[in-house]
């Protein structure tokens, strides 16, 4: 052991020394401790107004209802959807500011989100004015509202409705509870039938088909019924679609072919819902679905869950049934624009968190609402969700959110509207430089932006490979951090005249994030060399890994380590500057995180900003266990494609 650890002196003193380094340039080149600007308080409304102009909530139904009450076309939503394009700057743009790859490695071409191969194949519509949508407790509020919406059009004609649940084995609870409440559409009709004297001269005024949809699409009632147990023994029949595909988009093309031409010749209204509670695979073809129901004059409503806060993915817990070991699959789950907005970095590795963002899909909300139908989005507890985030809160007042509403734009016109504005242009570059992920609406990713490993060994050789290869990541991260904080503080002037809070509030959290993960990389850099160089025989029988995670208390360097440092760079800088340097980039990073919540507060950023102040940006290092029989997973492991 003592001979492993003489050969590290070196390899920790060149990580803490550019580490160092960094920290230096950035308090040499950038005020680490400029005024935080006074908070300006401004509205978008000329009058005071009640909560009930912008909302209206559904309480859970649990009883047939014997009464309904008529509305002329969707409820207007709470803070589900767009309102419309927000007024931005229309200015050229001359040169097209992005990070560069730092000096470590060669030369990266500047950023533009979206790239000219994405703006060309989204050829959409144009936005169309107000909002359709509702949040509901559950699936009995919600069918019930269908209900209405069903009887508001069958006093014109007769109605065949086809619904398509997903097949995903996430949906199997979901389907069961819809199957379980469905006869409550068929006996408030009944209910409503018999007391209108039009509705009882149409007969059968209502049929309804069930389909599922995963990488295909499974008809399994191919002639239309009324009959209620008939639908219910077809949703239990719905299958587990293992592809981990969904192509609602294609599916909901299907369902039109086959059953628009059965609805005219019944002369009966098609509507199509749509039971699914991840985004479509399919997405990129959401356009062209917006075309198809428009045709069909075929309004949609989805039944779905809330995106995840400008994140794309989310994780569900699952269990093997045979080995009993946890494991997170990664679902698709948003983002709710048309392009992430958010990092999709956490400072280590790339998020993995499920923070509700408060509004649906992109995708979902885009389509019921352009098709004339409703998002019915279900903000309740998900038992499985897992990850930061996934069991806080998840509704947001619908005031507090009215200002933060994402523009339901085809992807091109929003990619317009971004490359027309410099102050977005940036937010959306440094985006899409620090991204670890593969994800088909950011044009790049970064992978060596994964730092941390999830398990450590623990004999010396291998721990020292490891170390040295995460020390280096974190370098260069560290160097890509700084450039994304110049560019953001050269354009905080432009933030006075961004009319979006939405905009605002993007850049106010990344600004703070980048500031506090550039402290926490460092705090990382001081503890893996401390590690290196103490490297403490484990205490427990079973530990196999060394576990790096976060932590409040935050780590100066001894003397040991400071000396280090001086002997490198042959300095005589006192250690008191530099460790008030230190305190000065974690001070700043407070102030941004405290500026955050005060000006958005209620918001998702404002909750994301107290998450991040509370989880603090120290690191700290432990021993533990990893099953190995996780190696088996792809073999004899087989996990679920929810």
């Amino acid at each position: 052991m003592q001979s492993a650890t003489r050969s590290l002196p070196a390899f920790s003193t060149s990580i803490v020394v550019h580490g160092v380094v960094l920290l230096a340039l950035a308090v040499l080149k950038y005020d680490l401790l400029p005024n935080v600007p006074d908070v300006i308080v401004e509205t978008l409304f000329s009058e005071e107004r009640d909560q009930e102009h912008f909302a209206k909530e559904l309480e859970e139904q649990t009883e047939i209802s014997e009464t309904q009450n008529f509305n002329a076309g969707g409820v207007v939503s709470t803070t589900i959807g767009g309102a419309g394009s927000i007024q931005v700057a229309k200015t050229n743009i001359e040169a097209s500011e992005s990070l560069q790859e730092p000096e470590v490695e060669v030369n990266i071409s500047d950023v533009n989100l979206p790239g000219q191969e994405f703006l060309g194949e989204d050829l959409g519509v144009g936005e169309v004015n107000g909002e359709v949508g509702a949040v509901v407790e559950g699936y009995g509020a919600a069918l019930s509202r269908i209900t209405q919406e069903l009887i508001r059009l069958m006093r014109d004609q007769k109605v065949l409705v086809v619904w398509l649940f997903d097949e995903s084995e996430s949906m199997k609870d979901d389907q069961k509870e819809i199957a379980t409440e469905f006869h409550k559409v068929y006996e408030e009709l009944g209910i409503q039938q018999s007391s209108d004297e039009g509705l009882k001269k149409k007969g059968e005024v209502l049929t309804t088909s069930i389909l599922g949809f995963g990488n295909t699409i499974h008809v399994l009632t191919p002639q239309p019924t009324g009959d209620v147990k008939k639908i219910q023994q077809a949703i239990h029949r719905i299958g587990i679609d293992r592809s981990g595909n969904e192509n609602m988009c294609q599916s909901i093309a299907a369902a039109l072919d086959q059953f628009t031409p059965l609805a005219r010749k019944q002369k009966r209204q098609l509507i199509l819902v749509v039971v699914s509670d991840e985004s479509p695979t399919d997405n990129a073809q959401i356009e062209q679905a917006i075309v198809r129901v428009k045709k069909a004059a075929a309004p949609i409503y989805i039944l779905g869950r809330e995106a995840i806060f400008g994140y794309p993915f989310a994780r569900l817990r699952w269990k093997d049934p045979v080995y009993g070991l946890n494991h997170w699959v990664r679902i698709d789950r948003g983002p709710e624009t048309a392009y992430p907005e958010c990092l999709q970095y956490d400072g280590m590795h790339a998020r993995w968190d499920s923070f509700s963002s408060g509004f649906g899909p992109y995708a979902h909300v885009r389509l019921a609402k352009h098709s004339g139908g409703i998002f019915f989005m279900l903000p309740g507890e998900e038992e499985a969700l897992d990850g930061p985030g996934a069991h806080e809160d998840r509704r947001f007042a619908a005031l507090a959110m009215k200002e933060y509403e994402p523009l339901l734009l085809a992807r091109r016109e929003y990619a317009q509207q971004v490359l027309s504005s410099p102050f977005r242009t940036v937010i959306s570059n440094i985006i899409a430089r620090l991204n670890p992920n593969k994800y088909p609406q950011i044009p790049r990713n970064d992978p060596k932006l994964n730092i941390q490993r999830h398990h450590y060994s623990i004999e010396p050789a291998k721990f020292r490979g490891q170390a040295r290869e995460a020390g280096q990541r974190t370098v260069r991260a560290m160097a890509l951090l700084s450039e994304a904080i110049a560019l953001l503080d050269k354009n905080d002037p432009l933030r006075a005249g961004e009319d979006s809070q939405r905009w605002r509030a993007n850049f106010d959290l990344i600004r703070a994030q980048c500031y506090a993960y550039r402290v926490r990389l460092f705090q990382f850099l001081l503890v893996l060399d401390q590690h290196a160089v103490d490297f403490p025989k484990p205490k427990g029988a079973k530990t196999n890994r060394w576990h790096f995670n976060r932590s409040r208390q935050m780590r100066t360097p001894n003397e040991a380590q400071y000396k280090r440092v001086q002997a490198q760079f042959k300095t005589k800088k006192k250690r008191d500057v530099f460790l008030e340097a230190l305190k000065a980039q974690q001070t700043r990073a407070t102030q941004l995180y405290e500026l955050v919540v005060s000006e958005h507060p209620g918001t998702p950023w404002a909750r994301r900003a107290n998450w991040e102040l509370k989880a603090g940006y120290g690191m700290s290092v432990h021993e533990g266990f990893h099953d190995p029989r996780y190696r088996d997973v792809g073999t004899r492991i087989k996990v679920p494609k929810f």
